[in-house]
């Protein structure tokens, strides 16, 4: 009858193995550093629960029965089985195994810094799934600070929760962007800073997400700016100047990146405001994945000016 009170345990599995392994109790029982009786007893008992004999005994030998045909194999493949989830929580422990969600706005991409970070993540941690996602801006410090996203790649200036660090992976500029019969795209493209701020002051304006360019531009020219439009992407803004809706104080990466039909873009005058694409995360991480990731952002941060 099988005992329905206990249940076999890694030992019962061992031991079964070892003398399966060389058909001798005395040569088991030496390999696995136990005495002969000990084994005895560990075999005996897992017949016991198994409510079968796993071995047909006699003073000169010992084969398996049928039953141990069949049970030997399948106790091999499960502790096979346990060997192979003991390894992948260790790796899962030293960040080389696990799965990153990420948060990212388009001009990350646009800039490449989110393709290079990806890259040199995925070289050195193959075994971490890593699944990305444009949000908008806005969105990404709530769900990091919610875990719903483990990193944001983002634009400062931006407000973040308490508990939320960030590190600067690039400092680039704002430029304006035009529509191409515009008189505005007639200034002379190879001269830099052509674009005087006050001489903006009629025109009105497609703000991106990050409006700080925009702001900065109006600060500087001495005017409030007219907003024509909030769209959001990066693209949906060029599109807006495309089709003469008003003008857009973008990043350079956007110039460099995308170009629609009836858009020019042109420097703007006096000293350069800055852009700057972040990575963003949790500060006291517990994830080993999310932090393995945290740190090659932290020896790719740009140093404080």
């Amino acid at each position: 009858m099988v005992n329905t009170e206990k249940s076999l345990e890694l030992r019962h599995f061992r031991c079964v193995l070892a003398v399966a392994h060389s058909l001798h109790f005395a040569r088991a029982a030496a390999e696995l550093g136990i005495s002969p009786p000990a084994l005895t007893k560990q075999v005996q008992e897992t017949e016991q629960l198994l409510g079968t004999r796993l071995f047909q005994r006699s003073k000169r030998a010992v084969a398996l029965t049928a039953a141990g045909e069949l049970f030997v194999p399948e106790a091999a493949r499960a502790l096979e089985q346990l060997a192979q989830a003991q390894e992948a929580a260790r790796r899962a422990g030293r960040g080389e195994l696990g799965r990153l969600e990420i948060g990212y706005v388009a001009s990350a991409a646009y800039s490449g810094v989110l393709q290079g970070q990806f890259a040199r993540f995925r070289a050195s941690h193959p075994g971490i799934r890593i699944s990305a996602r444009e949000y908008a801006m806005e969105a990404l410090p709530a769900l990091l600070d919610q875990g719903r996203v483990d990193l944001a790649f983002v634009r400062p200036p931006l407000h973040y929760p308490d508990g939320i660090d960030s590190v600067v992976l690039l400092r680039d500029r704002f430029v304006l962007a035009v529509q191409a019969n515009s008189p505005l795209a007639q200034l002379d493209v190879a001269r830099p800073g052509a674009a005087q701020p006050a001489a903006l002051a009629q025109q009105a304006f497609i703000v991106p997400e990050q409006e700080w360019g925009t702001l900065e531009v109006s600060r500087r020219g001495g005017f409030a700016a007219q907003v024509a439009s909030r769209p959001g992407s990066l693209v949906a803004v060029l599109t807006e100047v495309s089709l003469g809706v008003g003008c857009a104080i973008v990043p350079h990466s956007v110039m460099a990146s995308v170009q629609l039909p009836g858009v020019v873009f042109r420097e703007l005058a006096g000293p350069q405001i800055r852009s700057e694409i972040a990575a963003a995360f949790r500060r006291h991480e517990q994830a080993p994945a999310a932090r393995a990731f945290i740190g090659q952002l932290r020896a790719a941060a740009l140093p404080e000016d």
